[in-house]
């Protein structure tokens, strides 16, 4: 292992989604991550249809990444008890659970947390661990339609567009429930005493619209979806499609690199309205639009090289990783002959590195077991009760 969490220990207690995603990211960065698989032959959270690998990986979920899988029945007493002799040695716990599972399977918050007072136990939901709404099912796109996240996204008129799942499950749930785990655990290590990291998407999403709730407190946001400066209403901060159907970004919204990108567009000389006049916006945009319209997206990519314009080529992920500038940097890495995005953030004296390629269930248990003190006649004697695979 390496990175900066080398010696940092995380028992992951195999989810969909954002949970995998805060392990990846931790595990990345030299956590050794031990994610605990349910015994099924298919890893948690396997979709539908999706092929299922043999026990001998690669696996296809790339967020199962940099960390091995041991295979537990956890409806197996002797697995519970497995589980909580590696809850002892761990810094920190991650289950994606509804509220109540794991206290159903013995494995909740009080029974690690006297096992092991240093734990920071981290639950990720959509809803939270309660409120009315805590034991319904769900999905980053309810989540994030609670939060107000969703109404802002989209243009004018039109219905909100969903961004992917990557504003609810993996922005506002698995990037922060994998910073509130690193914040628990550095205060354990300052007190001694863990808690609970309860990790809402909700409110995680909610949390990333901090900005657009300053903005409007400052009259600089409208209640119209479409008609604001990053949601497609104003002119220099939008896609357009240019001379090959492809498109191209701008987001010049500092005057000095508006005026850039007037210069770039050829307008630099002509008289036109103040760039926050919102009433000019739209005619602004087609004026735009037809201008981008008689070049290439590569050609545009050329002419806006090397400016402070703001702008930027719209790219496949398909093909993101060859331009130079993601290929100078190495965002994206190929592990195994699977092209993948690369760990972030990046650290100058501990890197972070995909640690190993991704395991499917039950891969790697008696290796990991033994990596963590279990010895081999207890691992023998698990299998052999059902416990384990």
């Amino acid at each position: 292992m390496s990175g900066p969490l080398e010696g940092i220990r995380i028992v992951e207690l195999a989810g969909i989604g954002p949970g995998p995603y805060t392990c990846m990211v931790l595990a990345d960065a030299g956590a050794d991550v031990l994610r605990i698989d349910r015994s099924t032959g298919r890893p948690a959270g396997t979709i539908e249809g999706a092929p299922t690998p043999e026990r001998t990986g690669p696996h296809w979920d790339l967020l199962n990444r940099s960390r091995p899988s041991v295979a537990v029945n956890l409806k197996h007493p002797q697995s519970v008890d497995l589980v909580l002799d590696l809850v002892a040695d761990a810094d920190g716990l991650v289950e994606g659970w509804r509220p109540g599972v794991a206290e159903r399977l013995g494995l909740g918050p009080d029974v690690c947390l006297a096992r092991n007072p240093r734990l920071a136990y981290g639950r990720m939901t959509g809803w939270g661990q309660d409120g009315p709404m805590a034991q319904q099912a769900g999905h980053d796109i309810d989540y994030i339609a609670l939060a107000g996240a969703l109404w802002s996204i989209g243009r004018a008129g039109e219905r909100p567009v969903p961004p992917l799942n990557l504003v609810g499950d993996f922005g506002g749930g698995g990037m922060l429930l994998a910073f509130g785990l690193v914040a628990a655990i550095l205060g354990a290590q300052r007190s001694g005493r863990g808690q609970v990291v309860d990790a809402s998407m909700v409110d995680g999403a909610a949390s990333l619209m901090t900005m657009t709730y300053a903005f409007r407190q400052l009259g600089l946001w409208t209640e119209e979806r479409g008609a604001n400066i990053l949601d497609t209403g104003s002119h220099f901060y939008e896609v357009y499609e240019t001379a090959d159907g492809k498109w191209f970004a701008v987001g010049a919204i500092e005057p000095p690199f508006y005026a850039e990108l007037l210069e770039v567009l050829g307008l630099q000389s002509e008289q036109l309205p103040a760039q926050q006049d919102r009433a000019q916006w739209p005619a602004m945009k087609e004026r735009f639009a037809a201008i981008f319209k008689t070049a290439t997206r590569d050609e545009w990519a050329e002419r806006f090289a090397g400016t402070d314009a703001c702008g930027a080529p719209v790219l496949s992920p398909w093909e993101a990783h060859r331009h130079p500038h993601n290929a100078a940097r190495g965002t994206f890495v190929e592990v195994d002959g699977v092209l993948q995005p690369g760990p972030a953030p990046r650290f100058s004296r501990t890197p972070s590195s995909v640690q190993r390629p991704p395991s499917v269930a039950g891969q790697d248990t008696d290796a990991a077991l033994s990596a963590w003190g279990v010895e081999k006649t207890r691992i023998a004697s698990l299998r052999s009760a059902g416990a384990i695979d």
